[in-house]
């Protein structure tokens, strides 16, 4: 007893050290990332980085498999299934799959979004954990039992979690906002699902989810770490033989543009306000992504540094915080502007961050905010790159969105390429101030 915990807790340290190396040695977008790229028998997009720095593999493969592709009346079906495949696979327990990673000092990980389920794996390189590891990790992607057991107490939680949402300013707002913004359009689902249709869930709608969208044909497997290009070939090759062998699922439907302006108020007992308010933004892949990240940065995505945060929480403290991002997805995603404030003063608070995005896209950034903004985007990017699991999210992104595999080398150059003649033009085509969706929790009538 006491030998196997001692080498449980040594291989468990050597990981967590071996993360903390590897934060420090920071792989930087200077040295460049290679990419390599090929498709196996089954196909399964492949991305590989080899990188022998430290004896760990870092393994991530996606599917389409998003809360999108939910049926109408099965919401939660898509987020049900990803996380009951972690917990019931061939002939393991959730108890005994936990287990035998923790004796090997490998970590699961991964989740599910509107458009993708992820399944990653962090293991040591050597021979013996890496086969104990993957052989866990085959048989989660290609063997989910979803115990009826299981899927009775998983059922339980996501009903206990909607509940104790449906009370919280925050998610209140956050659900609001996407039914507003995406009406019917698959995006508009609440990837947590509905109480009624989470309850009615069965393990045959889980099973039938998963044949239908977790074939081999469209899964994308990423990898970075301490094996060969050969290697990793047969690694890819085992972990797509065993999937289901249906066809790419279709292309989501387009997103439509409001043709009117729509606001929500919400009546909340909490102190605070909470405000969203947005537009259909960009797809990944998008000839505007560039000048509307760098010109989001300026307006409201570089913190203390954004024009939002000086004009409406610096100059008149009428915030709490405030900010706006772009969430590039398969389709248009959401352009969002978030703030929260007293109750008293968020009518205030919603015209002067209305006022403050209508002069951004009218007059757009000066030549000082994107000198600033260039500046500090070029030099932090190099921490994006620091880790394996950091270049891993990179290149699952790529594979799954099919962007270009020079992104992270050309990443800096077309950020400095910006101008802001090009950020207002972009502004000016793809926002809308007169048609956004506006969310109000908490506020008084105006």
């Amino acid at each position: 007893m006491f030998t196997k915990l001692f080498s449980w807790v040594s291989k468990t340290l050597s990981l967590l050290c071996f993360g903390i190396i590897a934060s420090m040695l920071a792989t930087t977008a200077q040295a460049g990332v290679k990419i390599q790229q090929w498709k196996t028998a089954q196909g399964a997009q492949v991305l590989f980085v080899e990188n022998h720095d430290l004896p760990i593999l870092d393994i991530s493969t996606g599917f389409h498999a998003g809360s999108a592709r939910d049926a109408d009346n099965k919401t939660g079906v898509a987020g049900l299934t990803r996380f009951m495949m972690t917990l019931g696979a061939g002939g393991l327990s959730d108890e005994q799959i936990a287990k035998k990673m923790a004796d090997i000092g490998a970590t699961l990980g991964g989740g599910v979004n509107a458009d993708q389920s992820s399944f990653t794996l962090r293991t040591l390189s050597n021979q013996r954990e890496r086969s104990l590891a993957l052989d866990i990790y085959r048989k989660i992607l290609q063997q989910p039992d979803f115990p009826a057991a299981v899927l009775s107490r998983e059922k339980a939680r996501v009903i206990a979690g909607i509940q104790e949402s449906m009370t919280q300013p925050e998610s209140i707002s956050n659900k609001a906002f996407y039914a507003g913004l995406y009406g019917n359009h698959p995006y508009g689902k609440d990837e947590d699902g509905d109480l009624e249709s989470v309850k009615s869930i069965q393990a045959n709608d889980l099973k039938q989810f998963y044949q239908q969208y977790y074939g081999a044909k469209s899964a994308v497997i990423a990898m970075i770490g301490d094996i060969s290009r050969s290697e990793a070939e047969q690694i890819a090759d085992s972990l797509a033989a065993g999937l289901p062998q249906a066809e790419a699922p279709a292309a989501l439907p387009k997103v439509s543009y409001p043709t009117a302006p729509i606001e929500k108020r919400i009546p909340h007992p909490a102190t605070q306000a909470h405000i969203l308010l947005g537009y259909p933004g960009i797809k990944r892949g998008d000839e505007d992504y560039f000048p509307l990240y760098v010109g989001n940065y300026i307006l409201g995505g570089g913190g203390f540094v954004s024009r939002l945060t000086e004009e409406v929480r610096e100059k008149r403290g009428l915030v709490y915080s405030v900010y706006s991002y772009f969430m590039p997805l398969a389709e248009l995603g959401p352009f969002q502007v978030g703030l929260q404030t007293k109750k008293e003063q968020a009518n205030e608070a919603l015209t002067l961050v209305r006022a403050t995005l209508q002069a951004f896209i009218d007059n757009g950034p000066n030549e000082a905010e994107l000198k600033a903004a260039k500046q500090n985007i070029t030099g932090g990017f190099p921490l994006r790159l620091d880790s394996n699991s950091k270049i891993l999210e990179y290149l699952a992104l790529i594979g799954f969105y099919q962007l270009p595999l020079s992104y992270l080398d050309d990443f800096n150059q077309r950020v400095n390429q910006v101008t802001t003649a090009q950020i207002k033009q972009a502004f000016q085509r793809r926002i809308q101030p007169a048609n956004m969706v506006t969310v109000v929790v908490g506020a008084e009538s105006p």
